[in-house]
Formats: C-alpha cells, sequence, structure tokens
C-alpha cells in the first residue's frame, strides 16, 4: 500500500491528525487542498499545524470555483478526507461523486449523515457532552480532544485500512460523536474516585498518577509506602477514607524521590509530566509543513499534462 495519494480537503484537527497517520502507517503522499485563506490552523495552532502536517504538500483552491483543479486531483487520489458538513462537499463540487470509483472517500462528521443533529455546528467539546464522556468530570475541561483525536481522526484511519485491505473503494460516514459515546468509561472504578486509581500530589507540589487496580499491584504499593495494611482496603466502600490516608503519605517526599523509589516496581505509578519532560514521546519529526499553496503550480501542471 506505499505510494498511496491521499487528498485531505478537511480543515482544523481531525482530518490533520488521521492523514498525518495515514502518512505515517503507509508512507502515502498526502495533498491538503486548502482555501486561498488556509486552515485556520495555520493562525491559531501554528505549533501544532506544523507538527501534523510536517511533510505533507499544499494546494490552493478556490471552491466552487476551482472544483474542476480539484476533481482532477480527486480522480488520481486512493484516499479522499474531509470535513465539512453533510452536503457541503457535494455543493462544492468535491464530493465522492467526483472521485474515482476505487477511491476510499472518507467523511469525518459531527452526528453523522442523515440523523436529526446532521447540521448542528459544534466541535470536540460539543461532541464529548453529547456522547456522555464528560458526565464524571464536568465542569472541569478534558485535557485531550478525544472526540476529534480519537473518535474522528483514528475512526477514520480504521475504517479507511479495512477498506483499502478490502481492495473497495466508496463513501465512508465517521461520526465523531457515536464514536465518542464507545469511548466513555463504563467501570465505576475509572470515574468514581477510587483511591488506587486517583493523582496524589508531592511535597514539591508536583503530582504522580496512581493506576493499581490489581491487588498485587496495590499491595506491593502500600508496602513500599510502609502502610501494608491499607491494601486489604483497596475496594472498601467508602474510598474517600481510604484516599485520606494515602495523600499525606505521598506528600511526604518529593516526586523525584518516589520515582526513584517505584522505579522497576510493578505499582502502576507515575507522574504528572509536563509537556517538556514528556517530549521524548514525541512522534519523529517529518520535515517542515508546507507554506500555503506551495505545490499548487506543480500539480496544476501535472494535472494539465
Amino acid at each position: 500500500m506505499q505510494g498511496l495519494l491521499v487528498v485531505d480537503l478537511s480543515r482544523y484537527l481531525p482530518g490533520a491528525f488521521a492523514t498525518r497517520e495515514l502518512q505515517r502507517l503507509l508512507a502515502a503522499r498526502v495533498v491538503r487542498v486548502e482555501s486561498p485563506d488556509g486552515d485556520p490552523m495555520r493562525l491559531t495552532a501554528a505549533a501544532w499545524h506544523d507538527e501534523l502536517n510536517g511533510g505533507k504538500e499544499s494546494v490552493v483552491a478556490d471552491l466552487p470555483g476551482d472544483a474542476a483543479f480539484v476533481q482532477a486531483l480527486l480522480a488520481r487520489a486512493d484516499v479522499v478526507v474531509e470535513s465539512f458538513r453533510p452536503g457541503v462537499a457535494e455543493r462544492l463540487g468535491v464530493g465522492p461523486e467526483h472521485a474515482g470509483p476505487r477511491t476510499v472517500y472518507c467523511s469525518i462528521t459531527a452526528f453523522g449523515v442523515g440523523t436529526e443533529l446532521e447540521q448542528t455546528a459544534g466541535h470536540d467539546l460539543n461532541y464529548l457532552g453529547w456522547a456522555g464522556v464528560l458526565e464524571h468530570t464536568a465542569p472541569a475541561l478534558p485535557p485531550v480532544q478525544a472526540a476529534d483525536l480519537a473518535a474522528g481522526a483514528l475512526g477514520a484511519v480504521a475504517e479507511i485500512l479495512a477498506a483499502l485491505v478490502r481492495g473497495e473503494g466508496g463513501h465512508i460516514v465517521v461520526s465523531m460523536t457515536h464514536n465518542a459515546y464507545s469511548l466513555a468509561a463504563g467501570a465505576e472504578v475509572l470515574v468514581d474516585g477510587h483511591a488506587c486509581y486517583s493523582m496524589y500530589e508531592t511535597a514539591d507540589g508536583r503530582m504522580l498518577t496512581v493506576a493499581a487496580l490489581e491487588p498485587r499491584f496495590f499491595s506491593r504499593l502500600c508496602e513500599l509506602l510502609e502502610r501494608p495494611e491499607l491494601a486489604e482496603r483497596q475496594y472498601e466502600a467508602d474510598q474517600s477514607a481510604l484516599r485520606a490516608e494515602l495523600a499525606p503519605v505521598f506528600r511526604r517526599r518529593p516526586l523525584a524521590d518516589w520515582l526513584a523509589l517505584f522505579g522497576g516496581e510493578d505499582v502502576c505509578v507515575g507522574p504528572v509530566a509536563t509537556r517538556a519532560e514528556a517530549a521524548a514521546f514525541a512522534p519523529p519529526v517529518r520535515g517542515r509543513a508546507p507554506d500555503l499553496g506551495e505545490h499548487t503550480a506543480a500539480w496544476r501542471a501535472e494535472l494539465a499534462g
């Protein structure tokens, strides 16, 4: 599947993340079709834009006036990704009917097609609210756009890869809200504040994540904390009392000391790292992001030839 041509008609996060993953997984050639103003992320989240679009190409098309140019590009594409509201791509002249018969055309939508909310405007926070994901965390804002990235982008990638493996073209519709519903935790231990699945402050004001769900992990954690008697209380009814016992213990040492103590131990404990501290987990750099319209002339010449 290497060498596939992916045409990205989307704006903002879900489409950019999805085509970045296709680029990473399949070494796909990704061509972004942008309006003359460019993807809004170029201005609102420039660093993230550059991270997601490194190594891609950019062509400018003013739709629907430039529909013929984009249709010629779609005819070459193995995969097309778009994120307009349902019906908009068709009105602009770049809908699934304008792609080749073997092209996998993927629409990332808010609420799917043919639903009561089909034309409702929204963003990640709205979709998570509709899907019930925020029930146990509101009014705190989620730190990750789970609807955009997991339900939308990765949901699209999974559907696209399945279609490519089957060797089928056609129109795929991904609903961020419907997929986000499946992400919501159904286990009470994950949302009801269990002491073994919580965050605790350390002596230097940093935080530790504790996710010792299995009794053997929690038992070993309690041994290292020199409070082995707490292990038998892991799933007692009054979790607030158990958390109150653990909290002052964790506040006795700074974060680095705890990490040193727990290093190599099966206790399911880690830091609440800063973004800078977590840089080791960053994906590899795939070259610079293209300037707006940088590849327009080359593609116009190739498609006209």
